[in-house]
């Protein structure tokens, strides 16, 4: 798994998250919601600068960003970008399939 954030996301977590160099964000996989490749969860994002047997992790301006291992279901098959979306002025994510 690859974890892709743009420019433009990790302005929105720097401003609206307040995250600051060495700080950590969590994506994982939560009940209730949907996806394009998941119905009936959707994913969670939370500040977590201590990171637990991370299956994928990318720095940014700072900031690691990463996926446990216990969140591995979820995000199996495929990389993450996290990008911003202005209309809803929040991170959207784009799931593509790799092959793992």
């Amino acid at each position: 798994m690859k974890i892709t954030i743009t420019d433009l996301a990790s302005k929105w977590f720097h401003d609206d998250m307040g995250v600051i160099t060495g700080n950590g964000v969590r994506f994982y996989g939560k009940t209730y919601g949907k996806t394009a490749v998941h119905s009936g969860f959707s994913i969670g994002i939370m500040r977590d600068d201590e990171p637990h047997q991370p299956i994928a992790m990318v720095e940014k301006d700072g900031v690691n960003y990463y996926v446990n291992d216990r969140d591995e279901w979820f995000f199996k098959g495929y990389d993450l970008t996290v990008d911003y979306d202005e209309q809803n002025d929040g991170p959207k994510y784009d799931y593509t399939p790799n092959n793992e």
